[in-house]
């Protein structure tokens, strides 16, 4: 099992996921995404509402990478694997399509699916867990809170 519950939990709950592509010539490019799911344990499901580069790049070069971090806890994932453009004639589009707007919203105009089959997931962690061991996931949701001058719903 490539994407397990925890990495699932991070995907349910994340509000944006970027994806990193390349081109012919090795130029990256980084997109971010705001309809995405995961399939089963080991394909992940992205709409293409207005990312050209990004699809382009893919019919070029199927390899992505996809990350996902919670903001406050300053902790996610990077999921690596190989990615297939998915058409709006292709006979699986239409039920694809709608395990996303089900999570999301028919609203944004769905040009094609990106279809990500994860390889590898590898942990990413801001630098003050490495740096300072005493660095907690509350501390940096505190710290966070204090940067981004922002307060959880409940105070």
């Amino acid at each position: 099992m490539i994407l397990d519950d925890i990495v699932k939990d991070y995907i349910d709950r994340s509000v944006l996921c970027w994806l990193a592509t390349s081109n012919q010539y090795n130029e990256p490019n980084v997109s971010p995404k705001e309809m995405f799911t995961w399939l089963d344990d080991e394909t992940l499901l992205i709409a293409h509402i207005a990312s050209p580069n990004s699809v382009n790049n893919i019919r070029l070069n199927p390899n992505v990478c996809v990350s996902l971090v919670d903001i406050f806890i300053q902790k996610g994932f990077k999921l690596k694997g190989t990615a297939l453009i998915i058409e709006k004639t292709d006979t699986g589009f239409a039920p694809k399509l709608k395990q996303l707007t089900d999570l999301y919203s028919d609203r944004f105009p769905v040009q094609s699916l990106i279809e990500v089959r994860v390889n590898k997931v590898e942990p990413i962690k801001a630098p003050s867990y490495f740096l300072f061991p005493e660095t907690t996931e509350i501390s940096q949701v505190e710290n966070a809170m204090k940067t981004y001058k922002v307060r959880p719903e409940n105070s």
